[in-house]
């Protein structure tokens, strides 16, 4: 006979499933959210997305969503061996993509911003908080398959398409 969980079962199961590597998706989530329209005019939507080949948006757009609904899949454990430095990977990476940003809002014309690598920056420097929740992901709530390296190789390809975007419309407005 079939008996419905208990209040303390519920709520370890909503813990269990609340408590995933998708909370380390929120800090840059919330900054992109907050601080888009102060880039400079190139990286504007319309202007970001215009004339980008169809292919390299779909498979950009497809393993965007990937990356960032895999996550929310993983148990985020803070207490296994070796998280601090895990965690160090996520914040350095998590402060150097703000400070990519940083520069680009506040010294849009500077000489670093207006070099491909300046310009790329927000582009390429998720890879390290990707690698933190990569390392941090080394499960999923279910199933014993799933390695960390798969989601860094999906976040790697995420990376490639998206630093490939990025070149061409640096190529295109500088």
């Amino acid at each position: 006979m079939y008996a419905p969980p208990s209040e303390e079962e519920m709520t370890f199961a909503i813990r269990r499933y609340a408590l995933s590597c998708g909370l380390l998706l929120i800090p840059a989530s919330v900054w992109n959210i907050a601080l888009t329209g102060y880039l400079p005019p190139p990286f504007a939507p319309a202007e970001f997305w215009r004339d980008i080949p169809m292919p390299l948006a779909l498979a950009e757009n497809s393993l965007r969503l990937t990356v960032f609904v895999l996550p929310f899949l993983m148990p985020l454990d803070l207490a296994a061996p070796g998280r601090i430095r895990t965690l160090l990977v996520f914040v350095v990476g998590t402060l150097l993509y703000f400070a990519s940003w940083l520069a680009l809002i506040l010294f849009p014309t500077s000489e670093w911003s207006s070099t491909a690598l300046g310009f790329a920056a927000p582009a390429y420097t998720p890879s390290l908080w990707l690698l933190g929740i990569a390392l941090f992901g080394r499960q999923l709530f279910w199933g014993k398959f799933y390695r960390w390296w798969m989601y860094a190789a999906l976040a790697t390809a995420f990376l490639a398409a998206h630093i490939s975007h990025t070149a061409l419309v640096f190529a295109r407005t500088h």
